[in-house]
């Protein structure tokens, strides 16, 4: 599957899990991750649980739910493999434009990458 067409033509819901040392779980609402020429996932992340969750445990699932008819999507399982918070860096991938205020008061960003361990459609186990 072409995941960067995938994700530039799609629309829907994304939503991160993750899961702290002691596999307590956690899921979130993210934008659709950033597809780069080598395969690798990057998605922007503030300074919450799931960042947090990375910090201790680098496995996660990214499950995303196309806005049409049925049940259609993705499930990508991830794993991170490093951060960045270069902010010009960041500033290149941001698609959502808040005030330099707004943006300041909602705390630090990062740019996590992941590799992807596996894809799957979203229902049942056939490879996506």
């Amino acid at each position: 599957m072409d995941l960067k067409n995938y994700f530039n033509t799609q629309n829907g819901t994304g939503i991160l899990s993750t899961a702290d040392s002691s596999g307590r779980v956690d899921a979130a609402i993210y934008a659709r991750p950033h597809v780069l020429d080598d395969g690798t996932l990057a998605m922007i992340m503030r300074e919450r649980l799931s960042h947090k969750n990375l910090l201790e445990n680098p496995y996660a699932v990214y499950l995303f739910m196309e806005q049409s008819h049925g049940y259609q999507g993705v499930r990508l399982f991830l794993k991170k493999v490093r951060e960045d918070d270069d902010p010009e860096l960041i500033s290149k991938m941001v698609r959502r434009c808040l005030s330099p205020e707004d943006d300041l008061a909602k705390g630090p960003k990062f740019i996590v990458y992941f590799e992807i361990e596996k894809a799957l459609k979203l229902v049942g186990s056939d490879p996506a």
